[in-house]
């Protein structure tokens, strides 16, 4: 239960500061324009809200915002945010102001650029929070890597990347001539935008001719055993303290030979066993929670540092399918550190990494399977630590904010990507559309977002919620 509050809280604390800074540059593009600003919300106010300063006790002790024009204020549906523009249609869908005659202050009366950078500036906001974010982390904590030519024991193949020429103990070094610095599990992506893959075998480097068509990123990710893995022989490094591991007296150097009958070399060979095993249960029509206990279960062979002869136990995983065990890392990382001045660089180039890699994922989400893997707040709150980590929160808040600002430029009725395709038509053509089409296109896009959230819902139910019940 506790690291349940602990991702939750970081999840709130996640989105409400990305959710104010977003309508942050709406608002503040707003101001710098003259534009009146009627609403801004941290979270959905339908109905009724948790806090506002039009509320009699607000004014009562901040008496000059009475004659505030914008009210600010906390909604109930955490969903979001919004600021309600004056002269525009949008989420909140007033009608009757469009029917009275355009004021000087209002959206409509801008000119086009104007309103451009209005509706822009939420997106601006979220980049310029995650390049900031990146350049904070950069500063403070440095970055650990792992340099690819220091995975010296090379990689392992899954036999569909074995048989388009990759051999178990190659290193990809470069993709299209260009070298690959560093490994990370963006290599996936790197190698299925490849035309040619230079690997490292035997001391000699080696081009690979890949597939005229490219490789299929979503499949290798699903692939099991991996496309492409380090090869870490199954070596315990450490046992968490109460574990499964912890209780069968697994201890540092400790070796894992075989696993249900199965002898196994690395943690990919584990991970593969482990990773049939949950798919079984998921696959299964009417499994029930005892089913999902037995799959749970392991016969494990191994050996303890100190000992010449192998032991055998029967492990029971918990419900995220471990045993409680760090794994030993047999390559070496490096640690970069960077300047006030260095950092900024630095943290615009990961950003722009990120960016590029976020969107080229983005059409593997129109596919059945790349549907299934769309997620609401749990699948985004299952990516925080267990632990409060500083480091990884600022991380991964950067990254959410570029997905913000990825989801809400896209040419979407509804979201500030659908708004702007409507201005760049006006300053081609110089027509604006009726208000009756602005109308209609937003409620399209709300019931498209709509459609969208049950998804992402349904998906984490059936990710998330079932398991725990054994479903």
């Amino acid at each position: 239960m506790e690291v349940v509050l602990i991702k939750a809280l970081q999840l709130l604390c996640c989105l409400s500061l990305l959710v104010v800074l977003h309508e942050g540059g709406h608002f503040g593009f707003s101001k710098l324009f003259g534009v009146k600003v009627e609403k801004f919300y941290m979270f959905f106010d339908y109905k009724f809200h948790l806090f506002s300063t039009r509320a009699k006790w607000f004014t009562r002790l901040f008496p000059h915002f009475k004659n505030n024009e914008t009210e600010y204020g906390i909604g109930w549906i955490p969903l979001g945010g919004y600021v309600k523009i004056s002269g525009m249609i949008d989420e909140s869908m007033d009608l009757e102001q469009m029917k009275k005659p355009a004021q000087p202050n209002e959206f409509r009366s801008q000119k086009v650029w104007k309103r451009f950078f209005i509706m822009f500036g939420g997106v601006l906001m979220n980049f310029l929070t995650a390049w900031f974010l990146y350049s904070v982390v950069m500063f403070t904590w440095g970055r650990d890597y792992i340099p690819m030519r220091n995975v010296t024991q090379g990689f392992q193949f899954s036999t569909e990347a074995q048989s388009v020429g990759f051999r178990n103990g190659d290193i990809p070094v470069a993709v299209d001539g260009k070298e690959i610095a560093e490994y990370s599990t963006a290599i996936v992506r790197t190698l299925s935008n490849a035309s040619v893959v230079t690997v490292l075998r035997e001391g000699k480097e080696v081009d690979l001719q890949m597939p005229s068509d490219g490789l299929n990123m979503l499949e290798m990710i699903q692939s099991v055993p991996p496309f492409i893995a380090p090869i870490a022989p199954a070596l315990v490094d450490s046992v968490i303290p109460g574990s499964a591991a912890d209780k069968a007296g697994f201890q540092k150097g400790t070796r894992l030979l075989a696993v249900n009958g199965k002898e196994i070399a690395t943690w990919t060979d584990f991970d593969c066993e482990v990773t049939l095993r949950r798919q079984d249960v998921l696959a299964a029509p009417g499994c029930t929670h005892a089913d999902s206990l037995k799959q749970r279960q392991l016969l494990v062979v191994y050996q303890l540092p100190d000992e010449a002869q192998p032991d055998t136990v029967q492990l029971q995983l918990d419900e995220k399918y471990l045993m409680g065990v760090n794994r030993m890392i047999p390559f070496q990382k490096e640690h970069a550190s960077y300047t006030l001045l260095s950092c900024i660089p630095a943290g615009l180039q990961q950003g722009w990494r990120t960016l590029c890699g976020y969107v080229n994922d983005l059409k593997y989400v129109a596919s059945a399977e790349g549907a299934k893997s769309v997620g609401s707040f749990i699948t985004i709150g299952n990516i925080f630590p267990s632990a409060w980590d500083w480091e990884q929160f600022w991380l991964l808040t950067a990254f959410i904010s570029i997905i913000l600002a990825v989801m809400n430029i896209l040419p979407i009725p509804g979201l500030d990507g659908g708004h702007i395709v409507f201005l760049l038509w006006e300053g081609i053509t110089g027509k604006q559309p009726s208000d009756k089409a602005a109308e209609w296109f937003e409620k399209i896009g709300i019931g498209l977002l709509v459609l969208l959230m049950l998804l992402a819902f349904s998906n984490d139910v059936r990710n998330f919620i079932f398991p725990l019940f054994g479903f």
